[in-house]
C-alpha cells in the first residue's frame, strides 16, 4: 500500500479521535494530520477521558489551525462538520463524517462519539487495503 496522508477537520474533540484511532490503528501506515478551523485551545478534558477509557492518551495533545497547504498535501480528508470553512481542492478525497459535537458534553455522551469514530477508521482502513494492526 502506498503511504497516505489523511487530514482530519475540525473540531479538537472528534478529530483528535480520528487522529488518535488512525495513528494507534494504522501505526506508521499512514501520515495522519489533525487540524480545526477554528481550533481550541485544548482538548475537550472529556474526550481525552472517553480515550483513556480505551488505552489512548491524548492529553499532550494540542489543536491546531487548518491550513491550505495541509488539505493540499493530504490525500483524503475527513471533515466533520466543518462546512464551508474547509477548503475544498480538485483531486483530493473528501469524507464527511456526520457526528454528534461532544463540545460541553461529559464522557458519557463522548464514549458513542468515539466507537463511532473507531468503526469508521477501522472501516477506511480496511478501504485503503491497510487493516487495523490492533
Amino acid at each position: 500500500m502506498r503511504h497516505e496522508h489523511l487530514r482530519f477537520a475540525p473540531n479538537a474533540g472528534r478529530s483528535q479521535v480520528g487522529a488518535a484511532f488512525l495513528t494507534h490503528l494504522a501505526g506508521d501506515r499512514v501520515e495522519v494530520r489533525s487540524a480545526g478551523s477554528a481550533p481550541a485551545d485544548s482538548v475537550n478534558p472529556a474526550v481525552v477521558e472517553a480515550m483513556k477509557e480505551v488505552g489512548i492518551d491524548i492529553s499532550a495533545e494540542a489543536p491546531k489551525v487548518l491550513t491550505t497547504q495541509a488539505v493540499q498535501s493530504s490525500d483524503v480528508v475527513i471533515t466533520m462538520g466543518c462546512g464551508d470553512a474547509c477548503p475544498v481542492f480538485p483531486g483530493k478525497r473528501y469524507l464527511d463524517w456526520q457526528l454528534d459535537d461532544p463540545a460541553g458534553q461529559g464522557v458519557e455522551a463522548v464514549r458513542p462519539i468515539r466507537d463511532a469514530v473507531e468503526q469508521r477508521v477501522r472501516g477506511l482502513l480496511a478501504e485503503l487495503g491497510a487493516p487495523a494492526s490492533a
